[in-house]
């Protein structure tokens, strides 16, 4: 899977992940299509994909045996670097620590985890 169709993966499964889980009518930037999606966010959606994949690959696929939990803190520690890579001064929201983050972005995290486990099998 190239770069490009990684990322796309993982904002598919992020906009499914809002969609079902945040409460109430999410902020438009949360479900951007992906024609609409900035640049630096296809990068980072693009780098977190290959992270998650090859955390996958080098473990055998044991990673289904990983906690829903586990599963989205890794998502979200790899999208945390990513924003510190991505800016100099990135929103609190942005790199905000697992604890801090709201329950539906803790959901999605882990279904996009669940989506690229998904893909390779």
């Amino acid at each position: 899977m190239s770069q490009t169709e990684g990322a796309r993966l993982f904002r598919e499964a992020w906009i499914a992940g809002v969609r079902q889980h945040f409460p109430g009518e999410p902020k438009a930037g949360y479900v951007t299509p992906w024609a609409d999606t900035p640049e630096w966010e296809r990068a980072a959606a693009g780098s977190v994909h290959a992270q998650v994949r090859q955390f996958i690959e080098v473990s055998d696929g044991k990673t289904a045996r990983l906690s829903r939990e586990q599963k989205g803190r890794f998502v979200a520690i790899c999208w945390t670097a990513q924003m510190f890579k991505q800016f100099d001064d990135p929103k609190p929201g942005y790199v905000a620590d697992w604890p801090d983050l709201p329950a539906w972005q803790q959901e999605t995290d882990a279904d996009v985890f669940e989506a690229i486990e998904k893909s390779l099998s």
